[in-house]
């Protein structure tokens, strides 16, 4: 087998000052840099008129002079206003506007529309001045209209470009903080998902131990351990309340499942989405645990969302009743005549989720589609009521 020689030092140095090299040509710093150096360049190309022109300038001098003002574009990040300020006595010295099509679009590419229009404005009202002043320009042969067709459009397309660029990085940072959202959203999704199946199978174990507890403690109560019998019925009671109180009541009032009162918040939603909503909630719904509002409120937003997706511009009515120990949520829509222009995206998994969580706490889930109304029915346990 042949094993290739390893890469000698000078070979390994060379590949990692290439790797830096790729590294800080990706960084602003390249980019500022590289835009002085073109600024400075375009400028030297009019050297020679330059020198001529400017009699306190000569082709040894004026290159150090550009430079020293191509530099302040390395600032265009933190303070744009620097090159800006460089290019106005530029435009006045030397009656160079290169420089100037660099600051202004800096100023409107870091500083948005409102600093561009202003920076382009006193750029063309210094022009103007600069133009009626005696022996400027030296060569009178153009018109102020020629003058000016020359300045306004070289200020006006920098400060244009630049605040594009700007509003560009403003849609990328929306879209970004939208995707970070939208993440964060999943992940709290999945954690209150999570809370709930602990709730709702460690809770039923835990009910189930106090109930087997309390029975046990009936059938032992003349022997030596009915006292440890009820001492268990009741820190397993104990232990249910803690976990309903650590995972519904002390939930993040940011992230945590709204009950009976943000239904109210949600009607005005839908309605703003163009679907009525009227509420119809028992006084006494109010006084149900946690738990439970939160299952209401996530079965009555599904059955919003999908009359949104479904039935847009429909009348939803939501009727909330408590009857013989249970709590009916019920939520009719009337179908739409005809059906949408676009198919609503959907998943399809709206009704199993709030079938799946309604028969988790213990009831029922129907829904019922005639040739003019849509109705989901849920019945829940109601528990006990404060």
């Amino acid at each position: 087998m042949h094993i290739p020689p390893s890469r000698s030092a000078p070979h390994r140095a060379l590949a990692a000052a290439r790797a830096a090299g790729i590294r800080w040509a990706g960084e602003d710093r390249a980019l500022d840099v590289l835009i002085a150096l073109s600024c400075f360049a375009l400028m030297v190309l009019d050297l020679p008129g330059l020198a001529k022109a400017d009699n306190s300038l000569n082709p040894y001098t004026a290159p150090p002079v550009l430079a020293l003002g191509a530099a302040t574009l390395l600032l265009r990040r933190s303070r744009p206003w620097v090159p800006y300020l460089v290019s106005l006595l530029f435009l006045g010295w030397l009656h160079q506007l290169n420089l100037v099509q660099f600051a202004l679009y800096s100023i409107g590419r870091f500083r948005g529309r409102r600093a561009g229009i202003l920076a382009t404005c006193a750029y063309i009202a210094v022009a103007y001045v600069l133009f009626n002043l005696p022996g400027w320009p030296d060569t009178r042969g153009e018109t102020l209209s020629s003058f000016l067709a020359i300045v306004v459009p070289v200020g006006v397309l920098a400060c244009g470009v630049g605040v594009s660029a700007y509003r560009h990085d403003l849609v990328h940072e929306l879209e970004a903080q939208r995707a970070e959202t939208s993440a964060l959203q999943a992940v709290q999704a999945e954690r209150v998902s999570v809370a709930r199946d602990v709730h709702d199978m460690v809770g039923r174990e835990l009910t189930m131990l106090a109930v087997r507890s309390e029975v046990l403690a009936v059938r032992a109560r003349n022997e030596p351990h009915h006292k440890d019998f009820e001492e268990l019925a009741d820190t397993a009671r104990r232990a249910h309340l803690m976990l309903n109180e650590i995972i519904v009541r002390r939930a993040d009032a940011r992230t945590a499942t709204p009950g009976i009162d943000g239904l109210h918040a949600l009607a005005e939603e839908s309605r703003g989405a163009g679907t009525p909503v009227g509420l119809d909630i028992e006084e006494a719904a109010h006084r149900l645990s946690p738990l439970r509002q939160a299952a209401v409120y996530r079965v009555v937003q599904e059955c919003l969302t999908n009359a949104v997706k479904h039935a847009q511009g429909e009348p939803v009515a939501v009727t909330i009743r408590l009857a013989g120990g249970d709590l009916v949520v019920t939520v009719q829509n009337p179908l739409p005549r005809s059906a949408p222009v676009k198919a609503p995206v959907s998943t399809g998994t709206g009704t199993f989720s709030m079938r799946e969580r309604v028969e988790s706490m213990g009831g029922s889930l129907a829904t019922t589609r005639t040739d003019t109304a849509y109705e989901v029915r849920a019945t829940l346990p109601a528990g006990a009521v404060g």
